[in-house]
């Protein structure tokens, strides 16, 4: 499960209760790393790392106890002192947990007992020259096939120093296919390097796609052939820049968007003889952050009837929380100035998390901001510890139940149902 809570028709989260303090149920202490992590079947799979290890966890979602703890070895140094854990989260499919951690480290594990299955270090594989913070992208798992971003480079570019991405060619490894049961690689395709997104499946002209938003270009890559059908540029100039948001899609449209220069811009895609072709349907202005609608950076905005929703902004000072209008980029309002943050959907409620760890509750709509309420997790009380900067992960819900991560703690509360 993905966390996105589905609400039935003619229920609300608008008129619950949401004042603190809420009914905490347990808490789990962190090691390296910035994702939160995936549900299944009534357990939590966290992905982090320890003195010099990955390790996974798989943990009861109701009582908070660890059912089994599986580790490796981790070689992995951050050259802008950032922590050595993984930045994504697990993929769960069918009693299948697949890892890749920051050292590009990609791993199979049971879900029942936590066997390994198998393992691939794809970074030495591809010849991965050294993003700026390591691997970013979680996998992908279509059919009988788990895709990973990988973005490999000749031998002739392995000597060159990490983070001069301006000297490194790809080499035909953008999207990598693995046999999701052996490991073994089917296909690869795709001339660029990685970024921090993560591929997403969508249909298009009613034909199954990928879309890759890597470190130059928006790809759309056929899972079936291995096929790059086409790619739209969109990368800001600058050599430390980084594309990070997942695509956001509704029918063949699709919305990408940076921090650095070029801002958002909606594409309206078709493909036909397998070839895609890019119709703009409205782009921010480059290099003109000031008239920029939506300026993404860690955080995916969430689309709801017609509006996004997301935080726009590089670092806390140029930061704010925004609704843009889907069809033509027009900004309905701006909030929470000042601070990065991510959202959760949850029926008709904005889950807002500023990376300072206030959780603001906020209805879903174009008219106003108006929080319903705000917790403030960077508070302990008697029985929940707080939670310290950086939250960097949306909230994952599950039923009845929150995840909301901080630095080194996660906490699971419980939420109140919706009304009829």
């Amino acid at each position: 499960m993905d966390g996105k809570a589905v609400v039935a028709e003619g229920q609300s989260y608008r008129d619950r209760n949401w004042d603190p303090p809420a009914d905490f149920e347990w808490s789990l202490d962190l090691g390296d790393g910035y994702g939160l992590g995936a549900v299944a079947d009534g357990a939590y799979f966290h992905f982090d790392a320890l003195a010099g290890n990955e390790r996974l966890r798989k943990i009861d979602l109701q009582s908070g106890r660890t059912l089994w703890t599986k580790t490796a070895p981790l070689n992995y140094r951050d050259m802008y002192g950032y922590e050595t854990g993984p930045r994504c989260c697990p993929t769960l499919a069918q009693d299948v947990v697949y890892t890749y951690g920051a050292a590009g480290r990609l791993a199979a594990y049971q879900a029942a007992d936590g066997t390994l299955l198998w393992q691939r270090d794809v970074n030495d594989q591809f010849g991965v020259v050294q993003n700026f913070f390591g691997v970013g992208s979680s996998p992908l798992v279509i059919g009988d096939q788990v895709l990973v971003m990988v973005g490999g480079s000749p031998e002739q570019d392995q000597s060159i120093a990490p983070g001069r991405l301006d000297r490194v060619s790809p080499d035909g490894s953008l999207l990598v296919s693995l046999d999701r049961r052996s490991g073994e690689v089917r296909w690869q395709c795709g001339d660029d390097l990685a970024s921090y997104s993560s591929p997403r499946a969508a249909v298009i002209d009613g034909r199954q796609v990928v879309l890759l938003f890597a470190r130059n270009r928006l790809h759309v890559i056929d899972p079936e052939t291995g096929r790059d059908l086409g790619s739209v540029p969109h990368r800001a100039r600058l050599l430390e820049s980084v594309n990070a948001m997942v695509p956001v899609v509704q029918g063949n449209r699709v919305f990408v968007s940076d921090c650095y220069e070029q801002g958002g811009v909606l594409f309206d895609i078709s493909i036909d003889a397998d070839e895609a072709t890019f119709q703009t349907v409205w782009q921010d202005p480059p290099e003109n952050r000031r008239a920029q609608a939506l300026r993404s950076h860690l955080s995916t905005p969430v689309l709801h009837e017609g509006f996004l929703y997301a935080c726009s902004g590089r670092n806390a000072p140029d930061s704010d929380f925004r609704c843009v209008r889907w069809s033509d980029g027009e900004v309905m309002w701006t909030a929470l100035s000042r601070r990065r943050s991510t959202a959760t959907l949850l029926g008709d409620v904005l889950l807002v998390l500023k990376e300072t760890g206030s959780l603001h509750f906020v209805p879903a709509t174009p008219e106003k901001f108006e929080a319903l309420a705000v917790w403030e997790l960077s508070e302990a009380d008697q029985q929940r510890p707080a939670l310290r900067y950086p939250c960097w992960s949306a909230p994952i819900v599950v039923g009845d139940r929150m995840l909301v991560r901080g630095d080194d703690t996660l906490i699971c509360v419980r939420i109140p149902p919706p009304t009829d």
